[in-house]
């Protein structure tokens, strides 16, 4: 089957899994503030899970060469990123919440099941240093366009749950750590969690949202645009023009799981953040519902091109 075809199949999905989220909100069984809580168990709990299980693999220098090249080209697209977003800014004079939702992705929600089903699960550990590199920026670029200020509070980054897992990660890697199987069994199983609970909170999200003025804002549809399709394509144009995928053994593949990461919605974590500093959660929230609704249609185009020009 089509690469194309089994990714839309995955997202749809997921995408059924946050309507549940959605209606469980609407018909007044849950209220869309408790989602805060279960934010809580995915960041806390059930992610740290995940990162920790990517790197429970055999090791390998193939492996190790790879991430090095993801890692690489995950920080090169950040930095295009916030480039980018730089210099439209002095066109369409963007608000905090707009440049932050465009430069930072929901790679952490939706990358991970996505590539666990498309290539396996031995390819999920690429997909961390995207991860790595995002919650590294979150703590630092985004952080501190969020409060208006250029300090970097490294105590939290290096305190933040995710990062230490992805340490702890490394080191099962590196030193060749054999667990018992009954913790790589409950890490797994936790893992897996990730993407569905990530989307029933997206849907619990959306029940706060009116949906029908989400359709009705053009500025809204200027920053989706961006974030799903315009950022994408000049990333895909450059990966193209240099040729990135000839690097190393398994390029392609190594690098559609970075691309993919540059083509899902605006970030989660972005909108809880906003919240958190009292800022315009609900026009970031919304923008959240919207690139997520409309990322149904543009991952699997935006992938379909990869495939044709990589």
């Amino acid at each position: 089957m089509d690469i194309s075809l089994i990714l839309a199949k995955e997202i749809l999905e997921l995408f059924i899994i946050m309507f549940l989220g959605y209606i469980i909100v609407k018909v007044g069984v849950l209220k869309s503030e408790d989602s805060k809580s279960i934010s809580a168990i995915l960041v806390y709990l059930l992610t740290p899970c995940m990162i920790i299980n990517s790197f429970m693999i055999e090791y390998d220098e193939k492996i190790k060469t790879g991430l090095i090249f993801a890692f690489i080209i995950s920080i090169l697209v950040h930095i295009l990123f916030i480039i980018l977003t730089s210099l439209l800014n002095k066109l369409f004079n963007f608000n905090v919440a707009e440049k932050v939702n465009i430069i930072y992705t929901n790679a952490g929600i939706l990358v991970i099941p996505l590539i666990s089903s498309i290539l396996g699960k031995e390819y999920v550990i690429y997909s961390c240093a995207f991860i790595v590199v995002q919650l590294i920026l979150l703590w630092t670029h985004c952080n501190s366009l969020l409060k208006g200020i250029k300090k970097i509070e490294i105590k939290k980054i290096i305190l933040n749950v995710n990062i230490i897992s992805i340490f702890i990660g490394m080191l099962i890697f590196i030193f060749r750590i054999n667990l018992p199987s009954i913790i790589t069994d409950t890490v797994d199983t936790l893992g897996s969690m990730m993407g569905p609970i990530g989307m029933l909170i997206a849907g619990m999200v959306m029940g706060e949202v009116s949906i029908i003025n989400l359709f009705k804002k053009t500025r809204y549809y200027f920053i989706c645009f961006l974030r799903l399709i315009i950022y994408p394509l000049i990333t895909l144009f450059l990966l193209y023009i240099t040729n990135a995928s000839s690097y190393i053994i398994d390029g392609k593949n190594i690098l559609m799981i970075v691309y993919l990461a540059c083509v899902t919605p605006s970030c989660a974590t972005v909108t809880s953040m906003i919240q958190l500093y009292n800022l315009d959660a609900k026009y970031s929230s919304s923008l959240y519902v919207l690139t997520t609704l409309l990322s149904i249609i543009t991952i699997p185009i935006m992938i379909g091109i990869y495939n044709v020009l990589i």
